[in-house]
C-alpha cells in the first residue's frame, strides 16, 4: 500500500496531548499484536520484491516517527543508530539514499530483538514528547503524529498481506493463526443491481473535515451518467464460473497488457488457489489459517486489476469508476469485516439489509475501480518530503475503494483512495460489478 501525504486543517478537532499519546500507544500495540504469532525466523523473509520482511516494517514505521518528528522537534534527541536512516528509508529521495528494496530480505542485522529495542526507544521518546510538548510544539507535531499513525496502519495491512505471501511460499504451507470461528448462516441471496440516476455529484474530501491523505482532496464535482452497481462483491462461486468457461484462455475478455501478463506469468487461477489431488482434485485456497477448501460464497480475493476487468467483461458488465463507487457508498455505515476482527480473511455477505442494500461496502476486499490513479482537479502536493510520496506515484496504477479484512477501522473512510499496479494481486483485492443504465 502506498503511503500518501496527509492533510490536516486548523479547523479539524485537535486531540489533547493525553488523547494523542493514548492513540499512539494503541496503534503501536496493534502492530505488535499482528506480529505475536510469528517465530523469529519469520521476521526476515522477503518472498518477492513487493513483499517486505516483518522486521523491516517494524523498523520503518519507527524510523518514520524518528525522522519526521523526533529529530526535528524533540530537543536533544539523538538518532538510535546512524545507519537506520539508510536502511529503513523507503523511497523518500529528499531525505537521502535508501537500501535497495528488493534486498531487504538479506538484512540479517539488526536482529529482531534490536529492532524491537528500537521501537520501544522510539515509543518512549514519542510519548514523552507528546505529553510534555508546549502548546507551540504540540501544534506542530500533532498533525505529523496523526500522519505517522495512519502510515503505521497502512503497514499493519501490509504486514498481514506480506506474511500471507511469505507463508504461502513455504512448501509446508504453515498457518499464521488457527483462525476465528467461520461465519455461519444461510447462503447469501443472489446478487442484485442498485440503480443511480445521472447527475452532478460531489466526491473527495475537504481538509476541514478532519484527517485525510492529500490525494483525497480537494472535494469537487463530477457528472455521472445513470448506472447500476452490484449489491455485493463478486464471490468465489462467480469467479469459478468464469474460469470453468475458459476465462483464462479467452483473449477477448482481456486487456492487451493483461493477456500478455497471464501468458508470461502462467496465471490460470487466482493466487493462493490450487487443486488438491489428495482431495479428489478439489479446489483449495491458502489462508492465514492454512490451507482449506475454497468457500464458494466468500468474496473472490487476491485478483489483479487485469483479472477483475476480464471477469467483468465476461459477465457482461464493467468495473465501476471511483466516482460511481463513492456515490453508491456515500450513505453506507462504516462497518464491516475489518482488521480488528483478526480473522484476516473475507467473509460471505451477511444477507440483504433493506436499509443498506450495498453489502460489504467496507472491509473484506478492496474493490478495483476502472479509474486511473490521477490527481483530482485542483490537487496540490504538500511541500517538502511529505509531499514527495503521493503525486509521483500517479502513473500506471488503478484506484481501489472500501478497505479489506486487513484494514484497521480507524484508518477507513468513504473517500480513501488506495492504488496498485494492475498486475498486483498479493493484496486483499476483489471487485464489484457495475453497468450503464
Amino acid at each position: 500500500m502506498s503511503t500518501t501525504g496527509a492533510v490536516w486543517s486548523a479547523n479539524a478537532v485537535t486531540p489533547t496531548p493525553r488523547e494523542l499519546a493514548e492513540r499512539f500507544q494503541a496503534v503501536r500495540r496493534f502492530t505488535h499484536l499482528i506480529c505475536e504469532p510469528l517465530a523469529v525466523e519469520d521476521f526476515v523473509i522477503q518472498s518477492m520484491p513487493d513483499v517486505s520482511p516483518a522486521k523491516w516494517h517494524l523498523a520503518h514505521t519507527s524510523w518514520f516517527f524518528e525522522r519526521f518528528i523526533l529529530a526535528p522537534h524533540a530537543s536533544g534527541y539523538r538518532e538510535h543508530h546512524p545507519q537506520y536512516n539508510y536502511l529503513f528509508n523507503s523511497y523518500y529521495n529528499t531525505v537521502g539514499p535508501q537500501h535497495c528494496r528488493v534486498q531487504r530480505g538479506i538484512l540479517a542485522r539488526p536482529t529482531v530483538s534490536e529492532v524491537y529495542d528500537y521501537r520501544f526507544a522510539v515509543d518512549e521518546a514519542m510519548t514523552r514528547l507528546i505529553e510534555r510538548a508546549d502548546r507551540t510544539v504540540f501544534a506542530a507535531i500533532a498533525p505529523l503524529v496523526e500522519l505517522g499513525l495512519h502510515h503505521e496502519q497502512q503497514h499493519q495491512e501490509l504486514l498481514v498481506t506480506d506474511i500471507k505471501h511469505i507463508f504461502s511460499s513455504n512448501p509446508l504451507l504453515p498457518a499464521y493463526h488457527k483462525g476465528r470461528d467461520e461465519p455461519k448462516g444461510a447462503t447469501p441471496p443472489p446478487m442484485s443491481w442498485i440503480g443511480f440516476d445521472e447527475g452532478v455529484r460531489g466526491i473527495g474530501r475537504n481538509a476541514d473535515e478532519g484527517f485525510c491523505f492529500d490525494n483525497e482532496t480537494p472535494r469537487h464535482r463530477v457528472f455521472i451518467n445513470a448506472f447500476e452497481i452490484a449489491s455485493r462483491p463478486a464471490t468465489n462461486r462467480d469467479y469459478l464460473a468464469f474460469m470453468e468457461d475458459g476465462g483464462y484462455r479467452a483473449p477477448q475478455h482481456w486487456l492487451s497488457a493483461g493477456w500478455a501478463t497471464i501468458q508470461e506469468q502462467g496465471w490460470t487461477q487466482p493466487i493462493y488457489w490450487y487443486r488438491d489431488p489428495d482431495r479428489g482434485d478439489r479446489w483449495m485456497q491458502f489462508t492465514l489459517a492454512g490451507p482449506r477448501p475454497l468457500a464458494l460464497d466468500e468474496p473472490v480475493c487476491h485478483l489483479s486489476y487485469f483479472e477483475a476487468d476480464a471477469y467483468a467483461r465476461w459477465a457482461g458488465a464493467r468495473l465501476p469508476t471511483e466516482a460511481e463507487w463513492e456515490t453508491a457508498a456515500a450513505d453506507q455505515p462504516l462497518r464491516g469485516n475489518l482488521a480488528e476482527s483478526q480473522r484476516f480473511h473475507p467473509a460471505p455477505a451477511p444477507g440483504a439489509d433493506p436499509a443498506n442494500p450495498l453489502e460489504q461496502a467496507y472491509g473484506d476486499v478492496w474493490e478495483w475501480t476502472s479509474s486511473q490513479y490521477s490527481p483530482y482537479p485542483g490537487y496540490k502536493p504538500l511541500p517538502g518530503a511529505l509531499g514527495e510520496y503521493n503525486g509521483k506515484f500517479m502513473c500506471n496504477q488503478f484506484v481501489l475503494r472500501g478497505g479489506s479484512c486487513a484494514t484497521p477501522v480507524p484508518h477507513m473512510r468513504l473517500t480513501y483512495r488506495n492504488f496498485f499496479a494492475p498486475d498486483a494481486r498479493w493484496q486483499f483485492t476483489g471487485l464489484r460489478l457495475a453497468r450503464d443504465l
